[in-house]
This record gives structure tokens, C-alpha cells and sequence, in this order.
């Protein structure tokens, strides 16, 4: 069975020698032709001639395909999978297939799940699934008109393999190139169909990655590897403490250091330029400046604990009700309750922030690995004067991300573009984050804290559930509060919690957001609200196990009846990990232990078995991680594989030793010696286990994270009796 498509009618762009098609859904474009060349065009596909800027699949009298992908790829591997959607529905050669970024166009490159383009909440190939296949179906049936054409032999006679059209009756065969030019003259078909799932050559098969190549040669550009005509690099005195503002510079020790050209005040605090990133960065340390203070905020991460103490017993706004709590816990004989704590949490990418950005009289253009276009075109317009349609943004590879390039407030954008007008736009100005301004600069994942309850039944299930959360909103105050903030609860403080799968007949889930309590720059981290709602649930679901004296995986499989994906993921998982086998003695009296935990994120289900090795001195090593994953039709099962890995890698981290404290207003951290990241001796042994679904496809950037640290904190209690309900684990496990 094919799946039936209808495409937007357009009319191919003849665009030199080759031939470039666009195709959006559901937006409806009529038969509106381009200039290649113009506004949101990216590569070299347009140097060449071939590309419009509305277009997803570009074929070469050479016979590359390029895919313009609209997605930024930072390690997540979506630049092969959106290749590999094309690449599958026009049978295209995979050594001939190319990919590249594409620029900003709401018009033309929207997330289909947000109305505006970006990277983000593991939406790439999900939003893209058909959309992509589309393009390469409507490709594939444009190249087989141009050659029944010119063959004069029924369309439905020909086939396409391997970028090579061929009719079998008369012996004739043409490459993609040879009939790109033709191509370009068919008009696009109002309906294709998509290939029936057994009938995928590349889906659901390792293909390699697009980008390896280059970033092992060294060719992929990254925004640190951008150099223009001219450019000045700029570095920035942040105050030292949220809320602080300039109050008097004195930079004659700045401008006296060599190569040193610009001193400015920006919003953000003063910017120093130089002709080099080390020059630029002695003379932001040569400066002397006097901040105000007076407003900027002082306080602490204990006294955020000791507020957010207090918040857990007050009821907030209700965000899920379900029969009647108070009545259950009345009456029950056998209740429990369980405090846990979330601290801040920085992003720490490898590839700290940058920018650069070039100023016209006009116009402007932006490098940078950009994954929220909309947002930021549209804030470096409003920062330069400009209408966004004259600021293009070139999106280069990202160093990583986790969130932090996702930033609501286009924060180093806007930075740079307040430079730069500072500068009269004199020069190209690329801004450079070191590792500490990255770590002290602001915008965490938010501290949280839980409350939980429950009441056991005579079964030793829950009857009764509460969930008790405080911290603050992400959406609140950003484009996003829109459609994230309902009745005042931001979804993305709750996710996790609000559709806990579990079937408890009465729940309640309540809030407190505390937005206007702690005023340190927050802002989404990998797997957002379920960082922190995954732990306290599945950890004291486990809790509750243990009370009830029953098996952990039993126990969650009696509450998940009527959700047959988590289930499945839980049961796939406890049998690749030998739950029900003893695990091997340690030995020298150390003690061995089992933890799990299963969560959905994304619209992806996984669930986690985490094995330790606990010594006499209550040192602890990961020694296994095995994961279950249930995402819908696998596109690359060795992508797929790497996210899990990446995942639990880095929620890995954040477990043991991941915390950004506060002392007097001030962030305590500063680079990788005290806020770690995962070494590769610390990563345990990780085993990856895909459910085959015929679902269409969910997210694998970021469900791999929140499984692992309750699956931890369930091993260590398993191992050693002692329940950790505070990250990171740190030296508890020794208190």
C-alpha cells in the first residue's frame, strides 16, 4: 500500500543546469516562481545556481542531490536523517546525496509543530517525516516524466534505482544529472505517492552520517572557523551578578594593549575589540569597571531551598485532578511521603557561544549555528533597525546545544548586534564566549523541587497520589507563553508529572511558579520539565514498590495496563537487562544493585536498567546502562543508538555531579574543574534496544535523558538501602 501525498502545485525553478523543488505541508503555495540568489539561501548549492529559497531538494547537471535541511545540526544527527527521508522516496544514490543549512524563511522552512522555524523538543524528523519524503517522491516523479518524454514510453514502465532512471522494453537508462534540466521543466504533480514501509531501502537501515566527514577532516564550519574581510572579534565584561548594570568604565589600560580598536557599553555590559579573540580578552580584563549593583539580585541556593521548603506545603495552582485525594489519605492506614530537590543546571557545550554578524547600511548577515531563526531574525532586526526579511542568517554546525542556542531572549545575538551598531557597523564582529562567561552567563535549567504522597491499598498499590512542584516558568515572559502557558501553569514545569501513565484512581498535581522569587536567567536544558518530574516519580514509585514488598517491574507493569508503549518498553528492557537474574558478585565486599525507571518525553518511550557497583567505602561506578527505546519507525538506527548513548551520557553527568550554586547573587562555577562534565572512563557499558513500531517517528534527542538518574538512584538504593532525593548524587551515598 502507498501512501497518497498531495504537494502544493509550483512550478520547478530552472536554475542553471539543474533542477530544485520545493514542496511545503500544509502550506499551500501557487505556482510562484523564485530568483535563485535571493533572501534565506544557503551553500553552495546557491553559488551554483541550483537553489531557490524555498526549496528542500536540489538536483545537479552532476548528479548531487542536495538537501537543504531547516533543521541546525548539533551533533543530533539530523542531518542524515532528513537526507536519508529524501534519499528513500527518490532512490537516490546515498554516496551522491549532500546536505546543507538552510537560511531563514518562515514561509518556506517553519517547524510544522510550532508555525515558526527552529530546532528543538525533538521535533526534526517527526515534523519532517512526510514533509521530506514529499519532496523526494514529487522529485523522483518529475525526473520519471522528463524521461517518458523523452523516451516516448508510458511513465508507469520506468524505474528508478540508485539515482538512475531506466526503462527495461527499450534498454534506456539516464542519470539524475542527464535529466535534471528536463526535469526542471515538468510541472509538479498535485498528489505522489510514498512508498508502502516494506518497501524502504534506507529507512530503518545504518546509513553514514552526512556530517562525519567533514568534522573529521576538519572542513565543517563551525562559528569559530568563520573569518570575513576586516573582522574584529569582540569580548564581553558581563556584571557580576543578574540585574547589574554599567555605572563608569575606565578602559585607558584597555585601549592602551596592542590590537585593541573599540571599547563599548552594551546592555549587557562592555565590549572590548580587538583584531583577535586573546587580545580582545586582555583587554576585557584590563578593564575597570564600576557596576550598579543596587537592583541586581543577592541572594542564594540556600535560600532558594529553604523557599522552595516552604512552597511544598501550600497548595498551588491545580494542573491535574483526578477523584478525590484528601478523602483517600483520610482514611488510608498506610501513607508516604517523599521531598526531592533539582538544582540549577548549566548547558556546558562544548562549543561555547559565538556569532558573527556583518552590518550593511540596509541589511545584515548573521553566522551562526542557529537553531531558532524566527526568534532571532527577528531580534537582530529589532536591535539594528532593521525588517527581518533584511537580516539573512547563515546557520553553521553547532558544537552542541542542549537547549542553550534555543534561547528565547536571542541573548548572544542580540549582544553581538548591539555591537556592532555600536561600531557603526564598521566591521564584521564576531563575539566569542569563553567557557567561564558560558558557565556564569545565565540561563539554566531551572531549580525545582517535589513534593509526593501517596496512599496504599490493601494490594499495596496507590489509591491515592499527590504531586506537589515549585520552580520557575521557562515560558513565561518569552515568545513561547503564548501556547506554553495555560491558566497560569507552564506545560514545561509539569511534563512528566500532569500525564503521569501510571493508573492511580485520585490525583492530584498542583504548582507554584516562582517567577517573580528568583530572578536568575533560566531557560530550557535537555528534556526540559522531565529532568526533574521523571526522577521524583520513578524513584518514589520505587519507593512505593518497596513498601508494597513487591518487584520494581512488576509493580509498574500492574499500573500500565492501559499504556501499552510504556509497557512495552518496560518489559523489552527488563529482559535484555536479565532483571530476573542475580547479578554477579562484586567481591572485597562490595555490593551490587539493579535500579529502573521508564518515562515518556517527546511523544518517545524509554525505559532504563541501571546496574552499580557500590565498594566498602561507598565509592559507586556505573557499570551498565540498558535502554529500551519505543520512537515510532526507526530512520537510522545507528543515529537512534548515538542519541540513547549521547542521552545517558550526559544525564550521566548531571546526575553524579551536575550543580550551579549561587553565593550573594553570584555563580560559585566557572569552567569543567568544578561543574564536570562525563569523563570517558566514567561511562559505563550501554546497551541500546529499539522497539519495531509502525508509528510514525518521535524524538531521540533528548528521551534518552531523564530514565537515567532515577534508574541510578534505584541501584544505589538496591545496592545499599539509601535513597538519594537530591541531585546531583555527589557524596551522598558516603553521608
Amino acid at each position: 500500500m502507498s501512501i497518497v501525498t498531495k504537494v502544493s502545485r509550483r512550478d520547478f525553478l530552472k536554475a542553471g543546469a539543474g533542477l530544485t523543488l520545493a514542496v511545503s505541508i500544509p502550506s499551500v503555495f501557487a505556482n510562484n516562481k523564485l530568483k535563485a540568489g535571493g533572501p534565506g539561501l544557503a551553500g553552495s548549492a546557491v553559488e551554483a545556481g541550483n537553489f531557490a529559497p524555498n526549496a528542500f531538494v536540489t538536483i545537479g547537471s552532476d548528479n548531487t542531490v542536495t538537501v537543504i535541511s531547516k533543521h541546525l545540526e548539533m551533533g543530533q544527527g539530523v542531518y542524515t536523517g532528513l537526507a536519508t527521508l529524501v534519499a528513500e522516496e527518490l532512490d537516490a544514490d546515498w554516496s551522491t546525496v549532500k546536505v546543507e543549512g538552510a537560511g531563514a524563511s518562515t514561509k518556506h522552512y517553519n517547524n510544522l509543530f510550532w508555525g515558526a522555524q527552529g530546532t528543538g523538543g525533538s521535533t526534526a524528523i517527526a515534523n519532517s517525516f512526510e514533509q521530506m519524503r514529499t519532496a523526494g517522491a514529487t522529485a523522483r516523479a518529475m525526473l520519471v516524466n522528463a524521461a517518458a518524454a523523452q523516451w516516448k514510453v508510458p511513465a508507469r514502465e520506468i524505474t528508478v534505482s540508485n539515482s538512475v532512471v531506466s526503462h527495461a522494453k527499450s534498454n534506456r537508462k539516464a542519470t539524475f544529472g542527464e535529466l535534471a534540466e528536463a526535469a526542471s521543466e515538468q510541472t509538479v504533480p498535485g498528489e505522489v505517492n510514498l512508498k508502502d514501509p516494506k518497501d524502504f531501502k534506507l529507512i530503518g537501515k545504518t546509513a553514514p552520517r552526512k556530517d562525519s566527514t567533514a568534522k573529521t577532516n576538519g572542513t565543517a564550519m563551525f562559528t569559530q572557523d568563520m573569518k570575513l574581510p576586516g573582522m574584529l572579534v569582540a569580548v564581553v565584561a558581563h556584571p557580576p551578578k543578574f540585574g547589574g548594570t554599567v555605572k563608569n568604565v575606565d578602559d585607558k589600560a584597555a585601549r592602551a594593549i596592542a590590537g585593541v580598536s573599540d571599547v563599548v557599553t552594551i546592555p549587557s555590559g562592555v565590549a572590548v575589540l580587538a583584531t583577535n579573540y586573546w587580545t580582545a580578552k586582555k583587554g576585557r580584563d584590563a578593564l575597570n569597571i564600576e557596576w550598579d549593583l543596587s537592583t541586581a539580585y543577592k541572594g542564594s541556593s540556600e535560600q532558594i531551598a529553604v523557599d522552595y521548603t516552604k512552597l511544598l506545603g501550600k497548595r498551588g495552582t491545580v494542573v491535574r485532578q483526578d477523584g478525590d485525594t484528601e478523602s483517600q489519605f483520610a482514611r488510608s492506614e498506610r501513607t508516604f511521603e517523599s521531598d526531592y530537590h533539582f538544582p540549577f543546571l548549566a548547558h556546558a557545550s562544548m562549543e561555547p557561544l559565538n556569532c558573527l554578524i556583518k552590518l550593511d547600511r540596509d541589511s545584515a548577515e548573521v553566522w551562526n549555528g542557529e537553531q531558532m531563526q524566527t526568534a532571532d531574525q527577528a531580534a537582530v532586526a529589532g536591535v539594528l533597525g532593521l525588517d527581518p526579511e533584511k537580516v539573512k542568517l547563515n546557520m553553521l554546525y553547532a558544537g552542541g546545544s542542549f537547549g542553550r542556542r534555543a534561547n528565547p531572549q536571542a541573548d548572544y545575538l542580540v549582544e553581538t548586534a548591539h555591537i556592532v551598531k555600536a561600531i557603526g557597523g564598521k566591521a564584521p564582529v564576531k563575539l566569542v564566549w569563553s567557557r567561564e562567561d558560558d558557565m556564569k552567563g545565565g540561563y539554566y535549567r531551572p531549580v525545582y523541587a517535589h513534593r509526593l504522597r501517596a496512599a496504599l491499598g490493601k494490594n499495596g498499590l496507590p489509591v491515592a497520589w499527590e504531586n506537589r512542584i515549585v520552580g520557575q516558568s521557562i515560558a513565561k515572559g518569552s515568545p513561547f507563553e503564548g501556547f506554553l502557558v495555560k491558566d497560569g501553569v507552564d506545560a514545561t514545569s509539569v511534563e512528566g508529572s500532569s500525564n503521569l501513565p501510571y493508573q492511580i484512581p485520585n490525583m492530584l498535581v498542583d504548582l507554584h511558579t516562582t517567577n517573580e522569587q528568583v530572578r536568575v536567567p533560566i531557560q530550557w536544558w535537555r528534556a526540559v520539565g522531565s529532568t526533574h518530574t521523571a526522577y521524583a516519580t520513578e524513584v518514589f514509585v520505587d519507593e512505593l514498590a518497596v513498601q508494597a514488598k513487591q518487584d520494581p517491574v512488576k509493580y509498574r507493569a500492574t499500573l500500565l495496563t492501559r499504556h501499552p508503549r510504556h509497557a512495552g518498553v518496560l518489559k523489552l528492557v527488563a529482559e535484555k537487562a536479565g532483571w530476573n537474574k542475580p547479578l554477579a558478585p562484586a567481591g572485597d565486599g562490595a555490593k551490587r544493585g539493579r535500579g529502573i525507571a521508564v518515562h515518556e518525553s517527546f511523544n518517545s518511550f524509554v525505559a532504563q536498567v541501571v546496574e552499580v557497583t557500590v565498594q566498602k567505602d561507598r565509592n559507586f561506578k556505573v557499570d551498565r546502562v540498558v535502554c529500551a527505546v519505543d520512537c515510532g519507525v526507526v530512520v537510522n538506527p545507528d543515529v537512534v543508538k548515538a542519541q540513547m548513548e549521547g542521552g545517558i551520557g550526559f544525564a550521566l553527568a548531571a546526575a553524579l555531579t551536575g550543580e550551579i550554586t549561587l553565593k550573594d547573587g553570584e555563580v560559585q562555577q566557572s569552567n569543567y574543574h568544578d561543574y564536570p562534565v562525563l569523563r570517558i572512563n566514567e561511562m559505563p557499558k550501554v546497551e541500546v534496544h529499539m522497539v519495531q513500531s509502525g508509528e510514525k517517528p518521535t524524538g531521540v534527542g533528548e528521551p534518552g535523558v531523564p530514565p537515567l538518574a532515577p534508574a541510578l538512584a534505584n541501584a544505589l538504593f538496591n545496592a545499599t538501602g539509601k535513597r538519594i532525593r537530591k541531585l546531583p548524587i555527589g557524596e551522598q551515598l558516603k553521608a
